[in-house]
């Protein structure tokens, strides 16, 4: 059998941990010093993901990815930073610390979007819109999901962060260390390999994360699969490398340490699909008929295949089927009024503003511009769905564009008489652009001489700050509107009907059906706002969204 390499550096030797003299390796030098770079790439691109699955889940639970970003990224810079403090007391014991160390980040980040979404779930909510959405539903639900407010919607997010990067800041350090005792080398040398293996494998990370880990196996079993790519690399590296800079007693701990977080990962990834089930239960209730995530965000069905169904777009109600018709038909009926041959749908794949649209008659061609193709194809054939939207995909006279509507609004060379913009909330980073000057300047060129605009801009009552700011949005876009509400289950729904002249806000005129918005109910449940807008409110724009909470 061969006998270990002991690594021997210039001059005398360096002393290994504890003082027990040089480090011995199974393999020769050259090869120790290239496994440990190996083992620092795979440790950096773990690292990487656990950073932007929290950025990503947060994200998708509270709904504002620039915040979050930031939150989750800075906590963890700054984490990282005392992390690396922390690390100069375990230098002596390297090999063991680093051991624990990966041990336990493989346990905590890979078991942090289980956590977080477990939170979300099981103890309420994450704040902000609640669970209002774009269309103002709400309610009884988004007070329900307040009832765990007291934790803090960002109290488990920093948690985390700071766990996260208290760990991955320790681990350069320790790693200079280990790299160092193989054989030793100026520190300038030195801090540039171990670099240049950590940014390639954060590299390697932050695609494999939104290319690779999110598409195909989703945040929670992503997260899970990482974790234990984690804890395999630092075990197999201080286990295989530096057994014998391990006491017995020092070996025995991390064996057990890695093989239980093992364990506990590969439990977690095999009851993934029940405790997804069980967390969208708890959230959506009992009747879920339809869950799916798209490449755009996740959309749910709620209720029977024979009674309206409820939408929910990232948890959060879009479409109320109870209460989904005073929106829609006060949305679109409004802008009808005058000449509308030719329509324009910005956002609403759902088909139920395109319904109401088809009621008029001489509509020729109605354009939807959806950014999720799945919701259009849901709204095709779920059946309560599509018998809610009164199977509108059907008629020939609707094309549907797949699209981000600024991007598709920047190709288009159609004049239109209507366009409504039945978008998401302006209150989220994705979103604001939608409700940008920028955006509006766009939608003014598509729009007839005469041509009509209708824009959801969110509650009058709660929200009065976004609802003049898209106001005075429009206005700065060379557009004048006029505002109107509309009953509602909770805050009353608030629109604003723009043109390039000031348009008049007149009785719908669509043909009356039972149940339905008719001229006559038009004065009871739809009102014009009372009063002008305040004054001093900017126009938001791309660089300088004003859309706040």
């Amino acid at each position: 059998m061969t006998e270990p390499h002991v690594a021997v550096p210039p001059g005398k030797p360096l002393p290994a941990s504890g003082g027990r003299g040089p480090v011995r390796l199974p393999v020769r030098p050259g090869t120790g010093r290239f496994l440990v770079l190996v083992g620092v790439f795979v440790c950096a691109a773990c690292g990487l993901v656990y950073e932007l699955e929290l950025v990503a889940l947060a994200s998708y639970l509270i709904g504002d990815s620039v915040t979050q970003a930031s939150v989750v990224l800075s906590v963890m810079i700054f984490a990282m930073g005392l992390g690396s403090l922390f690390a100069k007391r375990l230098c002596r014991r390297a090999a063991f610390a680093f051991g624990a160390i990966e041990a336990l980040l493989a346990l905590i980040g890979g078991s942090s979007a289980m956590a977080l979404y477990a939170v979300f779930a099981w103890i309420g909510a994450w704040g902000g819109e609640g669970g209002g959405g774009s269309t103002g539903w709400g309610g009884g639900w988004s007070e329900g999901w307040s009832r765990g407010w007291a934790v803090g919607p960002y109290a488990v997010l920093v948690a985390f962060s700071l766990t996260i990067g208290l760990l991955l800041g320790a681990e350069v350090p320790l790693l200079m260390e280990l790299i160092q005792r193989i054989r030793r080398q100026d520190a300038g040398g030195a801090v540039a390999d171990l670099f240049a293996a950590d940014y390639v494998g954060a590299l390697v990370g932050g695609l494999a994360f939104p290319f690779l880990l999110l598409p195909l196996l989703g945040q929670l079993t992503g997260a899970l699969i990482t974790g234990a790519v984690n804890a395999v690399a630092g075990g197999l590296l201080v286990l295989g490398l530096f057994r014998s800079d391990l006491t017995r007693r020092g070996r025995r701990l991390l064996v057990g340490a890695n093989l239980t977080v093992l364990g506990l990962l590969v439990a977690a990834a095999a009851l993934v699909d029940d405790f997804e089930r069980a967390a969208r239960q708890e959230v959506y209730g009992d009747d879920v008929r339809v869950a799916l995530r798209t490449d755009v965000q996740e959309v749910v069905l709620t209720g029977t295949r024979h009674g309206p169904p409820d939408v929910f777009i990232d948890g959060r109600l879009r479409v109320s089927g109870r209460d989904e018709r005073r929106y829609h038909e006060a949305l679109v009926h409004p802008a009808m009024n005058g000449p509308h041959a030719r329509v324009l749908v910005l956002g609403g794949g759902d088909g139920l503003a395109v319904r109401e649209v088809l009621r008029h008659p001489g509509v020729h061609r109605v354009d939807v511009v959806e950014l999720d193709a799945a919701v259009v194809r849901l709204a095709r054939t779920d059946p309560a769905l599509a018998r809610l939207n009164d199977h509108a995909y059907r008629d020939p006279r609707v094309r549907v564009a797949t699209a981000d509507a600024f991007h598709w609004l920047r190709q288009a060379r159609r004049s239109y008489d209507v366009v409504l913009s039945d978008l998401p909330d302006p209150r989220t980073t994705s979103s604001s652009k939608l409700y940008s000057q920028e955006f509006y300047g766009l939608v003014r060129g598509v729009l007839a001489p005469d041509g009509r605009l209708a824009v959801h801009a969110g509650p009058v009552t709660t929200g009065p700050r976004v609802y003049w700011t898209v106001d005075a949005t429009l206005d700065a876009a060379g557009l004048r509107a006029v505002g109107y509400r509309a009953a509602g289950a909770g805050d009353a729904f608030g629109f604003l009907l723009a043109s390039r002249t000031a348009p008049r806000l007149l009785p719908a005129s669509a043909p009356a059906r039972p149940g339905r918005l008719t001229s006559a109910r038009f004065t009871a449940d739809v009102r014009a706002v009372a009063g002008p807008r305040p004054a001093g409110l900017p126009a938001s724009t791309l660089v300088h969204p004003r859309y706040g909470g």
